[in-house]
């Protein structure tokens, strides 16, 4: 998986949590968790896309860092919607399945591009990623 393939898949995850959330029941409290969802889920393609575009290591595995906490926060708010019984597990669990899927791939991307951080040389962003997706 290269770095198109990743920005393509967040930006599909990000439609996808887009989708969910509309479908979700009109309460006070969907509406609060879904606003929170949206933004989670949608922040990881956006912040995906701007660590493609850092200038150094250092500032792309700041920009990754950040692209991890979304998606684990994503995961989060899914999981309160799954057992404060608001919604089904098992309408859930595919969209829960992606956000800790995304956040490994990060988290091990993160992991490489630290591994030089006082680097300020720009980076290949593929190699990185590539190099975790067959770990």
């Amino acid at each position: 998986m290269d770095q198109h393939d990743l920005k393509r898949r967040t930006k599909d995850f990000a439609l996808q949590v887009i989708r969910f959330v509309e479908a979700l029941p009109h309460t006070p409290t969907t509406q609060i968790i879904g606003r929170q969802l949206i933004r989670s889920g949608t922040s990881v393609a956006a912040n995906y896309r701007a660590a493609c575009r850092a200038r150094s290591k250092l500032e792309f595995s700041a920009k990754i860092g950040v692209v991890v906490e979304e998606a684990d926060e994503t995961a989060f708010w899914l999981e309160l919607l799954a057992e404060s019984k608001i919604i089904d597990e098992s309408k859930i669990s595919i969209f829960l399945q992606e956000a800790d899927e995304l956040t490994a791939i990060f988290v091990a991307s993160r992991k490489t591009a630290s591994g030089a951080k006082s680097s300020t040389h720009p980076i290949n962003h593929q190699s990185i990623i590539k190099n975790h997706q067959s770990t």
